[in-house]
């Protein structure tokens, strides 16, 4: 199996549009990241799907988790949020069907096609759908926009000013930490040197040669 990484930096709201060739006995997968509680709306589609083989599709977290599964694929929607802060894999698997035999010596296969769109955060937010809920104006919903978008803003700025905090924390320890390995080292290398003077000049009142 091969994988696909489509990683991107923290940003507000992201929408992820990609093609992609699908092998008919193979696995490709596309990595993404996610903050906490925000949306995650997915869709796809395989095309050139032969009748003897199948595609199985598998969305998780870097802990196992499965956020999404789906077998004999064909098109679908998926969505889900994170419990934190994570990065998420979303794999399309193409196998022979069980009842086709294993397949060897038979003609190859051509690769299939994947059509897969994610959004996140704002772009994942069906606006339509709120506006005909609760009856809301045009105006209304273009604030709606606009405090959801501040929002994001506000969380957006919080994380990257925690990952902040803790980078300048890591350097400051590993500045300090390299600090006294140099100080350890030099204090080391003079005890040595002091060590290698004293013996020589043992060695060489020894030897009679100083007195």
């Amino acid at each position: 199996s091969s994988g696909i990484n489509a990683e991107y930096g923290y940003c507000i709201s992201a929408a992820l549009s990609i093609s992609f060739k699908l092998p008919a006995e193979g696995t490709r997968c596309i990595k993404e990241e996610s903050h906490k509680d925000v949306l995650v709306v997915g869709e796809f589609g395989i095309e050139n799907l032969h009748e003897s083989h199948e595609v199985n599709i598998l969305v998780s977290d870097t802990k196992g988790q499965t956020l999404f599964s789906k077998e004999t694929a064909e098109s679908g929607k998926f969505a889900f949020t994170l419990d934190d802060y994570d990065m998420f894999s979303i794999c399309f698997t193409g196998k022979r069907k069980s009842d086709q035999g294993s397949g060897r010596g038979g003609p190859p296969v051509d690769d299939m096609s994947v059509k897969l769109t994610v959004k996140r955060g704002v772009e994942a937010k069906s606006y339509n759908d709120l506006a005909k809920a609760e009856k809301l104006k045009p105006m209304e919903l273009e604030l709606k926009k606009l405090e959801d978008l501040a929002e994001a803003i506000v969380t957006d700025f919080a994380y990257m000013k925690s990952r902040e905090k803790l980078m300048r924390d890591t350097n400051e320890s590993t500045n300090s930490r390299v600090l006294w390995f140099s100080i350890f080292s030099m204090a080391v290398l003079l005890g040595l040197a002091l060590w290698q003077v004293f013996y020589l000049k043992r060695f060489f009142k020894a030897k009679k040669l100083i007195e």
